[in-house]
């Protein structure tokens, strides 16, 4: 990891900067390092991707179906639990 100095940044885009960490929840150097790798390779992080607010027919519908096949409920909760959902 390298480190990067920016030198005589105006106030106003500082304080842009703290607020756009602040509603991702996570610091400023990282919003800083997000910012700087969506603008130049494209990429998006987890905390910077948009929600899709509208499902499709297929989606709303697919919500009602029965399963194809029985799922492992103890696998799911302990996948969940590993990953500190629980």
């Amino acid at each position: 990891m390298s480190a990067l100095t920016i030198r005589n940044l105006d106030e106003r885009t500082q304080q842009a900067l703290r607020e756009r960490a602040a509603e991702h929840g996570v610091s400023v150097e990282q919003e800083a390092g997000e910012v700087l790798r969506s603008a130049i390779l494209g990429e998006q992080s987890s905390s910077q991707k948009v929600w899709r607010l509208k499902a499709s027919r297929e989606e709303i519908l697919a919500l009602g179906r029965k399963p194809e096949r029985p799922f492992d409920l103890k696998a799911v909760c302990d996948q969940m639990w590993d990953e500190g959902l629980l």
